[in-house]
């Protein structure tokens, strides 16, 4: 419900599904309609299904769909949900864990393992050969199953002592654990692990190995007698399982000294000019902005607009309120135009082939007038867009006068942006994105943490990368692939990148940064921007100070504390541009060297294994690729080809294997 005058008014409804008949079992276990899920059910049910005809409601088109079998469903939540999002938690935490990466399936991400080499060797993989970075990994936990089988004894141990209680502790097992799953039903994909869920039913496990402890005390009385054993046992369980999991732990567990996510919340900020506004995307780089300005004040004259919960008329309404040292943002559409239910989705009706201004634009939609509305029914009229392109016009002297251009690239300036809408309906968020360009007429920096999403209706031609953000500039870049978008400001990317941007822990040994820290480095781009800086300042004739933009990136984001990832070869062509050739070399060894180490250690795995690897390797071998190729253009063929040469050695051998194993 939302206040329309004084009642209010239903502007949304919950619509509540109604399935078909044919398509429900028992018991069903795969709903989700999403494209990637449905790949994915596929494969953990080995879904073959059972042919139904439906006709489409629209089109009245006939089409044959395919239902799942109940034994498919079984199969599906058995192997997938019971299998993988259950027992491998469950065995993280008593048999041991063999890397913290985010896991979707597959041999070589966060899958449990023993410790025990023989048992590991044909699922996970032998530490024969392993690379130091993968066997001495801190988040690699080896308990040799021993937490397992002292809560085994102590689970049978009980259940022959005190049934009646064994089955309350049981019932807590399976009602915090396997009932969870069943009532979940959770679909394939998960955006991160789950453990936490059933942490419940590992404490009621847990119990049972307090108990263990007494069926081990039991076995050694009868060998030594009471007053030895009762010590004895205490010692030997305490070792093999409290100790030995608090040693494997303890590295992986530590967070003194990381500060590293603040950091780039930081970076983020600081990316930004005074009384900005920073658009960003989801949760994973929002939160963390939002404690920078809230808990450490850093930055608090930036606006946060956070383009997902731009959706929301709660949200919209905050950003017209003013935050900390932030003025409100400049909206215009009344309330009564967004309202949850209300221009949720705005139809593209091309009435109007030439430009129009974005200010007409929302003038348009903000509209009463009947000829603003289309009809889906003599009683239900809605907003639309009447024209595909919409012009952002530009006032030249403001830009230039305000620090947006400067003077030196005034000759760059375009009189206006054009966008032009994609597919047949925009979202509220992106309508509300065109009010707040309309208003602010170039007053208020606006900056966007990434590019290439829906709401950045298409304006990566006119970024400008001062850090980690983006700046909306009316300068045209020619630049449009999804990493290498927009123009560079060496001076202020400089001064961002050198001086003002803090990594704290990055580069510290005492510190543990975990998988999702390093990705966080891989998804900012963090290096590859040290990179496309340097580049930058080669081609201006700043070799020297390129050379020392990539030295202090290999200082505060080494590889010995994040791993080489697809911007290493970015690295290696920015010092080769810079004259730097002996650094370049030296980068490209070690990165050759550290994907080699991957590649040869796959190859030599079980062939599932090397399957199930497939996506490392053929990456691994596409970073060396370019390796090789920017070597070669820089006058060092020998040693690009002698890099090429051994990936094509590889494979040639991985072809053999995966062929192999897919014709078993």
């Amino acid at each position: 419900y939302n206040r329309v005058g004084d009642k209010y008014v239903i502007t949304n409804r919950n619509f509540e599904r109604v399935y078909d008949k044919r398509f429900m079992t028992i018991l069903p276990r795969m709903w989700s309609e999403q494209s990637d899920h449905i790949d994915v059910y596929r494969e953990w049910g080995k879904v073959e299904g059972v042919a139904v005809q439906v006709t489409d409601p629209s089109t009245r088109e006939k089409r044959i769909e395919r239902r799942p079998k109940f034994s498919e469903n079984l199969r599906f939540m058995l192997s997938y949900q019971v299998g993988f999002m259950y027992f491998r938690y469950f065995m993280w935490n008593f048999s041991g864990r063999q890397n913290d990466e985010q896991s979707y399936g597959g041999a070589v991400s966060g899958n449990w393992i023993t410790g025990i080499d023989f048992l590991d060797r044909a699922r996970v993989g032998s530490v024969k050969d392993m690379p130091d970075e993968m066997k001495n990994d801190p988040s690699r936990n080896r308990y040799f199953l021993l937490p397992l089988l002292l809560g085994i004894a102590g689970l049978i141990w009980h259940l022959n002592r005190d049934v009646r209680n064994w089955w309350i502790v049981m019932l807590l097992f399976i009602l915090t654990g396997i009932a969870i799953v069943i009532y979940l039903n959770q679909y394939p994909n998960q955006p991160r692990e789950r453990d936490y869920a059933y942490a419940g039913s590992f404490y009621a496990f847990a119990i049972w190995i307090g108990l263990g402890v007494l069926y081990v005390n039991e076995l050694l009385s009868k060998v030594l007698g009471n007053k030895l054993s009762v010590p004895l046992s205490a010692i030997v369980c305490i070792m093999a399982v409290p100790v030995l999991m608090a040693s494997e732990n303890w590295h992986d567990h530590d967070r003194s000294g990381r500060y590293l996510t603040t950091d780039v919340a930081s970076n983020y900020l600081n990316s930004c000019a005074p009384n900005a506004i920073l658009f960003t995307n989801g949760d994973n780089d929002t939160f963390p902005l939002w404690y920078a300005q809230e808990v450490e004040g850093i930055r608090t004259d930036v606006r946060i607009c956070n383009l997902m919960l731009f959706n929301t008329d709660w949200y919209i309404d905050q950003m017209k309120n003013k935050a900390y040292e932030s003025e409100p943002m400049s909206l215009s559409l009344p309330r009564a135009k967004y309202y949850d239910g209300i221009n949720n989705q705005l139809f593209i009706v091309e009435r109007i082939r030439e430009p129009v201004e974005v200010g007409q634009i929302i003038d348009f939609i903000r509209s009463e007038d009947r000829n603003s509305k289309i009809s889906v029914s003599p009683t239900e009229m809605f907003d639309f867009i009447p024209a595909r392109t919409i012009r952002i016009p530009v006032d030249r002297e403001k830009v230039l006068a305000n620090g947006t251009v400067r003077p030196e690239d005034a000759d760059l300036i375009v009189p206006w942006i054009d966008i032009t809408l994609k597919g047949n309906s925009i979202l509220k968020s992106q309508m509300m994105v065109l009010d707040f360009l309309a208003q602010n007429n170039w007053d208020r920096p606006v900056y966007f943490v990434s590019g290439y999403h829906n709401d950045a209706l298409g304006l990566e031609e006119y970024f400008q990368l001062e850090g980690l953000a983006y700046r909306l500039v009316p300068v045209r870049s020619h630049n449009r692939s999804w990493l290498d978008y927009g123009r560079i400001d060496s001076e202020i990317l400089h001064d961002n990148l050198v001086n003002k941007f803090s990594w704290r822990g990055a580069a510290d040994p005492d510190v543990y940064l975990d998988f999702y820290h390093s990705r966080t480095i891989l998804v900012i781009k963090a290096r590859y921007n040290f990179a496309r800086l340097a580049r930058a300042l080669a081609a201006e004739g700043n070799r020297e100070q390129a050379v020392e933009v990539l030295d202090h990136c290999l200082r505060v984001l080494p590889f010995s504390r994040i791993p080489h990832d697809l911007f290493s070869p970015d690295l290696v062509s920015a010092y080769l541009a810079a004259g730097a050739g002996d650094k370049a070399l030296s980068v490209a060894d070690e990165a050759a060297d550290f994907f080699f180490g991957r590649i040869g250690y796959y190859l030599g795995q079980h062939p599932n294994i090397v399957y199930s690897a497939e996506y490392e390797i053929q990456t691994s071998m596409q970073y060396v690729s370019r390796i090789a190729e920017a070597l070669m253009a820089n006058g060092y063929e020998e040693r690009g080809e002698a890099l090429n040469s051994r990936i094509e050695e590889y494979y040639a051998e991985f072809l053999v294997i995966r062929e192999g194993y897919r014709t078993r």
